[in-house]
């Protein structure tokens, strides 16, 4: 079931824990921030860069903007290697 993927050139991978489990054992402001979001993030995947931004003294606020930042690299990296993909189609 991949439906809800769409085309994009980032990997996908399996998951060893139930993302619904996973999900409701985050705090709310990951939680919250987790439904924002553009890309289907894994709860693993948040909790870990938020552990390591409040592991070095981040706010919650600066690790939430970690968090933010990491999204707009992903975003930037799959659309450097989609525009790559339609230019060597051309």
């Amino acid at each position: 079931m991949n439906h809800n993927l769409s085309q994009t050139s980032l990997p996908r991978k399996r998951r060893s824990v139930d993302p619904m489990d996973a999900f409701d054992e985050l705090p709310a402001l990951l939680r919250q921030w987790l439904a924002r979001a553009v890309l289907p993030w894994s709860p693993t995947s948040v909790r870990r860069i938020w552990s390591k931004s409040r592991a070095k003294g981040l706010s919650d606020e600066e690790a939430l903007r970690t968090l933010t930042h990491a999204e707009v690299r992903t975003l930037a990296r799959d659309w450097q290697s989609t525009v790559s993909k339609l230019n060597s189609n051309t």
